[in-house]
């Protein structure tokens, strides 16, 4: 990887791209660590809050904006969510459809919906997070130290709730701005850096989590069990990386032969070719199992204690084993969602013998589509049982630290196995990026 960026500096134009990608991701840090006006969180809000919440996932996919308060706070949580809700809208509305099968065109459309379709969830967002800190007392006082009421209430709020949209609007377009002029998906860059910011204050959380590990680790006071946890964690971590990285080069290839045909004093085809099958369904699953929290955020000042809505929530706290089961059968269940929209082997059965093609062994038609459709039920299983095991690993690990540790002593790993596998599929997608554009400059010579 190091070696491709390098050869990527090299050459003028790709340089230029890096720099202003490099540009881009600095304006996203240095916004998110401004600070909304009329907050006043000084300590971050996750101190007053369980590790495991929801609101630990936003602030490591945000990097730390959302702990903070800062114009970025939301990043590009809206856009993500927007994206999901059109994907599934697209499979469920006639009009969507038709728009996705117009080419460019159509696709322009989608596009322009979804970026309003992410400006609404932004402020909707907003509120909630607005109404969030003013439950937990985040909001500047008057004089007296009493909340504002009346007008300087409202305006305060509308101040608020309006920095932190307008911060979701920008994210989103300088996401834009890094698909036209920059490397990789743009979202993906930001979402990436968001992430990858947040690792320095991780690893030093991971020593400090319990007020005793300081003198266990660090003051050479007794090995606590924290001493041997921690060090186990990190050793976990890059095995989980080597595993995700393999996971994602993974692929089944069903061979395709096409025959050899000609056309005037050319002769086409007789080349062997593939097609690659993945599954990558787990960011439906956790942006899906969202919205309790967030819902929770609206009317956290009227749930009562130990009632039902209580206890209804707290099904999706990532403490709880009923929400890593209930994880797991999402992912299960987007799996196959996902695939039924990305792959139709109908379709695919039909183009291939369209263009003179055939799977070995395999007749043309239905026995094609049959075998088509086989095969990617059996990759999708598996793709889904591997990408599990990533995304509920420090979940269960959570669990049974604490089971065995006491309340309050378990070991949370709140840069989960959705954040890896975000990193990790990020980092690998844009050095493969970087090589197309460097080999289509190759044989740029030769085709002049």
């Amino acid at each position: 990887m190091l070696k491709t960026l390098v050869n990527a500096w090299k050459i003028p134009d790709l340089r230029t791209k890096l720099i202003y990608t490099a540009f881009v991701i600095l304006v996203f840090r240095i916004g998110a660590n401004i600070p909304v006006p009329f907050l006043n969180i000084t300590e971050g809000i996750l101190n007053n809050a369980q590790g495991t919440t929801f609101l630990s996932y936003l602030s490591m996919m945000t990097g730390d904006a959302f702990n903070y308060g800062t114009i970025f706070a939301m990043s590009v949580t809206p856009y993500i969510n927007s994206s999901i809700i059109m994907q599934l809208l697209t499979v469920a509305i006639p009009y969507l459809e038709r728009l996705q099968k117009e080419g460019e065109e159509g696709r322009k459309k989608i596009a322009s919906i979804t970026r309003y379709v992410t400006v609404v969830l932004g402020f909707m967002q907003s509120t909630a997070y607005y109404m969030y800190l003013r439950s937990q007392n985040y909001l500047m006082t008057d004089a007296s130290g009493a909340a504002f009421t009346g007008f300087w209430a409202v305006f305060q709020a509308a101040i608020v709730i309006l920095c932190l949209t307008a911060g979701t609007a920008l994210v989103m377009w300088l996401g834009e701005q890094v698909n036209e002029k920059g490397i990789g998906n743009g979202i993906s860059i930001i979402l990436f850096a968001g992430i990858i910011s947040r690792i320095p204050t991780e690893a030093a959380r991971l020593f400090s989590m319990n007020p005793s590990i300081n003198s266990y680790f660090f003051r050479g006071g007794p090995k606590g069990v924290y001493y041997y946890l921690a060090p186990l964690v990190v050793i976990i971590y890059i095995l989980m990386l080597g595993y995700i990285v393999w996971m994602d080069n993974a692929e089944h290839r069903i061979p395709v032969q096409y025959a050899k045909r000609v056309v005037g004093r050319k002769m086409y085809g007789g080349q062997n070719t593939h097609i690659p099958i993945k599954v990558m369904p787990v960011i439906f699953a956790s942006s899906i199992l969202s919205i309790p929290p967030t819902i929770e955020m609206f009317v956290q000042n009227k749930i009562k204690e130990d009632g039902f809505w209580d206890k209804f929530f707290g099904i999706f706290r990532a403490d709880n084993w009923k929400y890593a089961v209930i994880y797991f059968l999402m992912i299960i269940f987007f799996a196959y969602f996902y695939a039924a929209i990305q792959y139709n082997p109908v379709e695919m059965a039909n183009n291939i013998r369209k263009n003179g093609g055939a799977i070995l062994g395999i007749r043309p038609g239905k026995p094609t589509s049959d075998y088509i459709g086989g095969i990617i039920g059996k990759i999708i299983i598996i793709g889904a049982l591997l990408l599990s095991v990533v995304a509920l690993f420090p979940i269960i690990f959570s669990i049974i630290t604490e089971a065995a540790l006491g309340e309050g002593n378990g070991m949370n790993i709140t840069l989960g196995g959705t954040s890896i596998i975000i990193m990790v599929g990020v980092a690998l997608e844009t050095v493969k990026q970087l090589e197309s554009q460097m080999m289509m400059r190759h044989y740029k010579g030769f085709l002049d």
